[in-house]
């Protein structure tokens, strides 16, 4: 799981960067540019229109679909539960690089995703999920966000295998149907990375919603958290005593 070189990447840094901006609230966009101005050069880079906001000293829109939105929006599911609330603040964290209609739409379809999940587990109280359950309680409003009947939904992950799409359409679904196809966090996570390609924000999306449907292993968790810079795990640290007086 943890290879010679594993290090955090600037899906990392996007992510700690939104669930902080939450806690101070502060604007999202520029907590997002303040974390990646002090993290330049995370392991994989930034994308290259994303590096040229970060790099501005006047960030603005840039009208992007990319799968950035998705991948750092995770705390936004954890944080809410109604849906307007939901695609609401989703909404806020993406349209501030990627305000294009399919930017915020991922961002909103993955946090709804999580949001449905962390729900549905709590109700499951540590019951083994059925693929039906997942489908119909999990991703169901998640899917939706794509104006897909989630009863329909089916990708064969063969066609996406080493593909680079960095969009939101070519990468939220293909997410959800890792998750439909796997049984815990550590199966979800080496699904979506060995199937190639843009790998680390699959790998974040998935596990995303993975921890929200069946949590980390414990000895998992240490191992990763040892990555980080003592002032993201801060940020964690204090999001998580968040959520549980939250919920």
């Amino acid at each position: 799981m943890f290879a010679p070189g594993s290090d955090f990447t600037d899906d990392t840094v996007c992510t700690i960067a939104i669930a902080d901006a939450w806690l101070k609230g502060r604007d999202y966009g520029d907590s997002l540019h303040e974390w990646c101005r002090k993290y330049p050069h995370p392991k994989g880079g930034y994308g290259g229109r994303f590096r040229e906001w970060v790099m501005s000293d006047d960030p603005k829109p840039y009208g992007s679909f990319g799968n950035g939105s998705a991948m750092r929006v995770s705390s936004i599911g954890w944080l809410y539960d109604q849906p307007g609330d939901i695609l609401g603040e989703a909404a806020k964290s993406a349209e501030c690089t990627h305000n294009h209609e399919a930017g915020i739409e991922g961002a909103q379809a993955v946090a709804a995703a999580i949001s449905d999940c962390r729900k549905l587990r709590a109700e499951k109280k540590g019951q083994p999920l059925s693929r039906d359950e997942i489908l119909g309680d999990g991703l169901y409003h998640g899917i939706m966000c794509y104006m897909m009947n989630p009863y329909d939904f089916q990708l064969n992950l063969e066609d996406y295998r080493n593909k680079f799409d960095e969009t939101c359409q070519g990468t939220v679904p293909v997410a959800f149907a890792i998750i439909l196809e796997s049984n815990s966090f550590e199966d979800a996570i080496r699904r979506a990375v060995s199937l190639g390609a843009d790998a680390d924000t699959l790998g974040a999306i998935v596990g995303s919603i993975a921890e929200a449907l069946w949590g980390i292993p414990e000895w998992m968790k240490k191992k990763a958290l040892s990555y980080l810079p003592q002032e993201m795990r801060d940020v964690l640290t204090e999001f998580n005593q968040r959520i549980i007086t939250a919920h």
